[in-house]
C-alpha cells in the first residue's frame, strides 16, 4: 500500500515540475506594444515594397505590351507622317510665297517692257509716217503754185487743169484721212514752235508780232510738226527822224 502511494505521488511531482517549467515568465507589457508595433511596421514596408514591384513590373508589362501593339504602332506611325506632312506643308507654302514674289515681278515688268515697247513701236510708226508724208509735201505745194499761176485759156486747157487738180484734192484728202491738216497762221500772233519768220513788214495795220501772210505752207500730224510754216511778221512802224514844227504864233508869211 505504502508502494502504490508512491508511485501515485511520483507523477504528480513530475507534472508539478513540468507545468513549472512551461509555464509562461511574465514581461513588461511596454516592451510587448513595441515589438507588436515593430512587426506591423515591417509587414507594412514589406507590402509596400511589394506593392511597388507589382506596379513597375504592370509598368514594364504595359510599355511591352503597347510596343507590340499593332493598334499602338500604327499610331506613332501616323504621327510621324504627319509631322512630316506639316513640314511639308510648311516647305510648300514658304516656296509658294517665293514664287507668288517673283510672279508679281515678273508680271510688273513684263508689264512695264509692253507699255516701253508699245510706246517705240508707236514713235517708230510716228517718225516712219511723218518721214514719208514729208517727201510728199512738195509735191503738194506743187499743185498749190500751178493753180495760183496756171489760168487755163480754153476748153482743153480747162480739162487738162481740172484732172491734176483732181489729183491734188485726192492727195489731200487721203493727208487728213491719216491725221494731215494745214496750219491756218493769217493773223494770228507768232508762235516759233509753229511758225518760222522768213520776213519781217513794218505796219500800223496789225499788231507787233501778228503773221501777216504765209508765204509756204505749215502741216502737222496730231501733236508732231511735219513742216514749219514759212510766214511774214508785222512789225512796228519806223518814226522820221525828222519832224516838222508848228509856226510861232503871231508870225507872219
Amino acid at each position: 500500500m505504502d508502494d502504490n502511494k508512491q508511485e501515485d505521488m511520483v507523477p504528480n511531482s513530475t507534472s508539478d515540475k513540468t507545468d513549472e517549467t512551461t509555464e509562461p515568465v511574465a514581461s513588461d507589457p511596454g516592451s510587448v506594444e513595441s515589438e507588436q508595433i515593430d512587426q506591423q511596421t515591417d509587414t507594412e514596408s514589406d507590402l509596400t515594397l511589394e506593392q511597388a514591384t507589382i506596379a513597375d513590373d504592370g509598368e514594364e508589362a504595359t510599355d511591352a505590351e503597347l510596343s507590340s501593339d499593332p493598334i499602338y504602332i500604327a499610331n506613332e506611325q501616323l504621327n510621324e507622317q504627319l509631322q512630316t506632312i506639316a513640314q511639308a506643308r510648311e516647305s510648300l507654302q514658304t516656296q509658294l510665297m517665293d514664287m507668288t514674289g517673283q510672279y508679281q515681278r515678273l508680271a510688273a515688268d513684263f508689264e512695264n517692257f509692253r507699255k516701253r515697247t508699245q510706246k517705240e513701236k508707236e514713235d517708230l510708226e510716228l517718225n516712219i509716217k511723218c518721214s514719208t508724208i514729208g517727201q510728199l509735201l512738195p509735191v503738194i505745194d506743187n499743185f498749190e503754185r500751178a493753180r495760183a499761176h496756171i489760168k487755163p485759156q480754153n476748153d482743153g486747157e480747162m480739162n487738162i487743169h481740172k484732172s491734176y487738180q483732181g489729183v491734188y484734192k485726192q492727195m489731200v484728202e487721203c493727208l487728213k484721212q491719216i491725221g494731215v491738216s494745214p496750219m491756218r497762221p493769217e493773223g494770228e500772233p507768232f508762235d516759233p514752235n509753229l511758225h518760222e519768220a522768213v520776213m519781217r513788214e513794218p505796219t500800223s495795220e496789225y499788231p507787233e508780232g501778228t503773221v501777216i501772210e504765209e508765204l509756204m505752207r505749215g502741216y502737222i500730224l496730231g501733236d508732231r510738226v511735219l513742216r514749219h510754216a514759212m510766214v511774214k511778221v508785222a512789225t512796228e512802224p519806223e518814226l522820221s527822224d525828222t519832224t516838222e514844227e508848228p509856226p510861232a504864233e503871231g508870225s507872219e508869211d
